[in-house]
């Protein structure tokens, strides 16, 4: 019983780091040869809005 437990534990362990791994290739796959000149659409739109905001929090030194 203890040897199906480690299989199955090993087996679920793997699926899950190989999905997690092809889902960061597939992405970077996507964003470097689809997005042309978008990239970094989102970034720079969040830079415009937060523009001007004070900085909180932190320690004062």
């Amino acid at each position: 019983m203890g040897g199906y437990i480690m299989d199955l534990t090993i087996i679920a362990l793997l699926i899950v780091g190989i999905t997690a791994t092809i889902g960061v290739i597939t992405n970077g796959i996507g964003t470097r040869f689809f997005s042309g000149n978008k990239r970094n659409e989102f970034v720079n739109q969040s830079t415009r809005l937060q523009n001007g905001w004070k900085n909180v929090g932190g320690s004062k030194k």
